[in-house]
């Protein structure tokens, strides 16, 4: 296949067998179609809701759950099978409902090409669908066309196209028809027009090169395609704790059962005992209370203006080690804004961001006076433009050249409107913006007299220039030196700098390129950038504090792309971008070591953003990417989290991330990584919580085995405890606020077990806790002459009041739960009175005392039960403030010293 931007135009329409003054014949167009498709990326089948639902049950504690209540089934314990099989129906509702959104990046892509085109056929120019587009069409463009397919432009007028969406290239590209090397980066093939990309101005024409998914677009979509689904870490982590705990559960199953047989006791009583601690251990409520606990996540972000699309992408934002940010349009403004103007000696600077006119001109921080050069230079810059402002819905909107609409937003500030400036000097002709000459001039009449205006580069105008402004507006003698090292110091602050100049004609002169020359009256320099959004680098601080690095991956040019660097925090001074023909050039091994260290990206293209992902992923990095064009999407989509902007992004780029941020600003993800940790740090307390109620049940059901004795709760009596407290107590814990600090620590290694060891100790201590109180005051009712039934009620209370007692210390791990605010989570008092009313109506309600074998206790039961429950949680306490001791202690001095 040959490289189109590096083959002569000639050899183009000669390869596709087409004149370009007549195109192709219907005829030819009928067969090629065929041949090559319609012009659109090809559908892809996504995955059908029965697959979806089904994904939601083959989590392994889900499975574990499913095995219990199969087992209860055959067992014909109705209810207890009816109660696992609901807890396991509504997890999986609530999963589906959130995650009913399937993938429609290709969908999107669709989209994003033209549906209209202006082709010539049969030697006529007619306008017809887009996806009829074929291989050799002769395409003519015009300024507002959204390009149709790859084309080769063999002619063109001032042609300019914004390739942001693509390429990343955050200003609009001058084109040209001439060949360029074959190793000219994607953001840099200025002779071809791509797909889904915008005409802002000028006219031409180009013959097709690529349709469908031949086109750089329709590539990107066979990326996105490719790009796997990733597990996130909280999943991963969980899939592991699910198979240990299945592995204890079953080994302490088959030993209760193998123990009692060899005791003499039945096999079918040891079974049942067996199904009882099986019941018992396993969490029940976790799965469920993971679910909420992020859909209540999902609640949160959205009121800070983050859509979650993936349930799991909620807690992966609290392990994020590394972002990685496309400049334009996420880190900046994506609106082309005036910093600075330097006019009659003097340096004026600007505030206000975007195209709204909000903001003012000042010089030494004060109000400037808008007179003389100065105010030439912004005239100037108003009449000798050919762009428009828009305000639609309270939301300025550029027509035109984004460059050109900063000239008048700067003019705004200043109190120049264009519509007054053009009606009282009406442009009498012009000389377009000419990419070769790089200038633009107009011609007016002022007061009277014939007045050019000319815009450009500082280099082609400078030359040109006899005399300049000053600051009261008389013409004076030019140091062309002083204006190129202004020009200089504007640039290397990553400014977009035109100089701007006038000259006179007589009334009947035509204005001529040949009047550019020489003669013309500089007027001053203008400096712009796409600015860097005002609260992007105090979000970059903040991910820093919290040990998240962030890196620039844009297909921007390297100069613009460090100096947003340098003011976001991102880079520091000596600091340089490794550029995508850099990143070409390294093997795995060496792009590796790139992304590790290198913090600036640019001109890169999208399968190297995919490949940086990858790279850093590689390295055992929990990657977040960010993103809004097109060219983002591929990494989007491989990224652990793809995050995209709401407003300005492409459906490309949403359909492929977890997230959407609705305000497009880089802050609210710092926003969401502290809501995901918080997140995290509830399901660890859930988890920490729940498990303890399960062990000791587990545990209980053992000793009694081994003792020979009868079970002190019943598998039943076990359900109605795990989901009572599951759903009135645990998830309580989802309503916890994210503790103080938790922005100010490093983020969890990917490989961390969710329960560290000191966790792991606190789980062993409480289950020892409940095996005694329960077991032992069992026996000891039994001793005092109470029922079988009072005994086991008086066993299921001390879980309930342990578990009670228990979810205030939990409600920090470490720190005395009086300290984190004893109101701050209200949820948790009501579940906690909810809870022990309910279990009042376990103990003394007769139907419950028949549904569940209980039996009302007495007052002194009470007083014991509670006695313990407060001696389990001032234990907890009192190890957690053990913990804080010893790791606020200092190590001991060697005896050496």
């Amino acid at each position: 296949m040959l490289k189109w931007h590096a083959t002569e135009t000639a050899t183009v329409t000669n390869y596709f067998a087409v004149d370009p003054a007549s195109g192709l014949t219907d005829v030819v167009a009928a067969e090629r179609l065929r041949s090559y498709g319609a012009n659109r990326p090809s559908a892809r089948p996504g995955r059908g809701a029965f697959l979806r639902f089904v994904a939601q049950l083959v989590q392994p504690l889900i499975l574990v759950l499913i095995a219990a209540g199969m087992v209860t089934l055959f067992l014909r314990e109705w209810v207890d099978s009816a109660v696992i099989f609901g807890v396991v129906l509504v997890n999986a509702l609530v999963g589906f409902i959130q995650e009913g959104k399937a993938e429609a990046a290709l969908a999107a892509l669709v989209r994003a090409v033209a549906a209209e085109a202006t082709v010539v056929r049969d030697g006529a120019r007619r306008r017809l669908d887009a996806i009829h587009l074929v291989p050799g069409d002769v395409v003519v463009l015009a300024a507002g066309d959204k390009v149709p397919a790859d084309l080769r432009l063999f002619s063109g007028k001032e042609l300019r196209h914004a390739e942001a969406a693509l390429t990343g290239e955050s200003l609009p590209v001058a084109k040209h028809v001439e060949p360029l090397p074959a190793e000219t980066p994607l953001a840099d093939r200025h002779n071809m027009a791509y797909a889904g990309t915008f005409v802002v101005g000028g006219q031409g024409t180009g013959v097709v090169v690529a349709t469908g998914d031949a086109t750089e677009t329709g590539r990107i979509s066979a990326l996105i395609a490719s790009a796997p689904d990733l597990t996130t870490p909280l999943t991963r982590q969980l899939d592991v704790f699910a198979r240990r705990l299945l592995v204890a559960i079953l080994i302490l199953a088959v030993l209760t059962f193998g123990v009692g047989v060899l005791r003499g006791e039945s096999a079918l009583d040891m079974f049942m005992a067996a199904v009882a601690l099986a019941v018992g251990a396993i969490p029940e409520g976790l799965p469920a209370a993971m679910t909420v606990t992020l859909a209540i996540g999902v609640a949160r972000m959205a009121r800070r203006r983050a859509i979650i699309r993936k349930l799991s992408a909620v807690e992966t934002l609290g392990s994020t080690t590394v972002i990685c940010s496309d400049k334009t349009g996420t880190l900046t403004e994506n609106a082309m804004t005036v910093r600075e103007i330097r006019a009659g000696g003097e340096h004026f600077t600007l505030s206000g961001d975007g195209y709204a006119p909000v903001g003012g001109i000042e010089r030494e921080g004060l109000p400037a006076t808008v007179a003389g050069a100065l105010k030439e230079t912004l005239v100037a810059s108003v009449l000798c433009n050919d762009a428009r402002l828009a305000q639609v819905e309270n939301q300025w909107t550029v027509i035109g050249d984004p460059t050109e609409a900063a000239l008048l937003v700067a003019a705004r500030k200043a109190n120049l409107d264009e519509a007054i400036l053009n009606s009282l000097f009406p442009r009498r002709d012009e000389l377009p913006f000419d990419s070769a000459r790089q200038v633009m001039a107009t011609l007016h009449e002022v007061d009277g007299v014939c007045v050019v205006y000319v815009k450009g580069a500082v280099e082609k105008l400078l030359g040109a220039c006899a005399g300049r402004l000053d600051r009261q507006g008389r013409e004076v003698p030019l140091a062309g030196e002083d204006v190129q090292a202004a020009a200089l110091r504007m640039a290397e602050a990553g400014l977009r700098v035109l100089a701007l100049a006038r000259s006179e004609l007589s009334p009947t002169q035509v204005l001529e390129h040949e009047h550019l020359g020489s003669g013309l009256v500089f007027l001053g320099l203008i400096g712009m950038i796409d600015p860097p959004r005002s609260s992007a680098a105090a979000a970059v601080r903040a991910c820093h504090a919290a040990g998240i690095r962030v890196k620039m991956i844009t297909g921007d040019h390297p100069g613009t792309a460090v100096a947003i660097a340098r003011q976001l925090g991102i880079a520091d001074a000596g600091t340089c971008a490794l550029t995508g023909q850099e990143l070409a050039r390294l093997d795995d091994d060496g792009l590796r070591q790139a992304a590790a260290t290198v913090n600036v990206f640019a001109r890169v293209e999208p399968e190297q953003k995919l490949r940086l992902v990858k790279a850093l992923q590689a390295d055992g990095e929990v990657v977040a990417m960010t993103g809004d064009g097109v060219n983002d999407a591929p990494a989007l989509k491989q990224a652990d989290i793809g995050v995209a902007m709401g407003l300005g992004g492409t459906e490309v780029a949403k359909e492929a991330a977890e997230m959407v941020l609705t305000d497009d600003n880089f802050a609210t993800i710092e926003a969401a990584v502290e809501e995901g940790r918080g997140i995290y740090d509830n399901l660890v307390k859930f988890i920490v919580w729940t498990i303890p109620t399960n062990a000791g049940e587990g545990l209980v059901i053992l000793a009694a085995i081994l003792a020979g004795s009868t079970l002190p709760i019943t598998p039943l009596q076990i359900l109605w405890i795990n989901m009572t407290t599951a759903i009135l107590l645990g998830m309580m814990l989802a309503f916890e606020p994210a503790e103080q600090g938790i922005m100010q620590r490093p983020p969890r290694a990917p490989s961390a077990p969710i329960l560290d060891r000191p966790l792991l100790l606190r789980i062993l201590l409480v289950s020892i806790l409940l095996l005694s109180g329960a077991f032992g005051l069992f026996e000891l009712a039994l001793q005092r002459g109470q029922s079988l039934a009072e005994a086991r009620t008086i066993a299921a209370n001390v879980f309930v009041l342990v578990e009670t007692l228990y979810l205030f210390n939990c409600r920090s791990l470490s720190r005395p739960f009086w300290s984190i605010g004893a109101f701050a989570n209200p949820w948790v008092w009501a579940g906690s009175g909810a809870m022990l009313l309910l279990q009042l109506a376990f103990t003394y309600v007769p139907v419950m005392n028949s549904i569940f074998q209980t039996a009302p206790i007495g007052l002194s039961d009470w007083a014991t039960i509670g006695a313990f429950a407060v001696f389990c949680a001032a234990a907890v306490e009192l190890e957690k403030r053990w913990r804080l001791a010893s790791a606020c202690r200092p190590p001991a001095l060697s005896a050496g010293r």
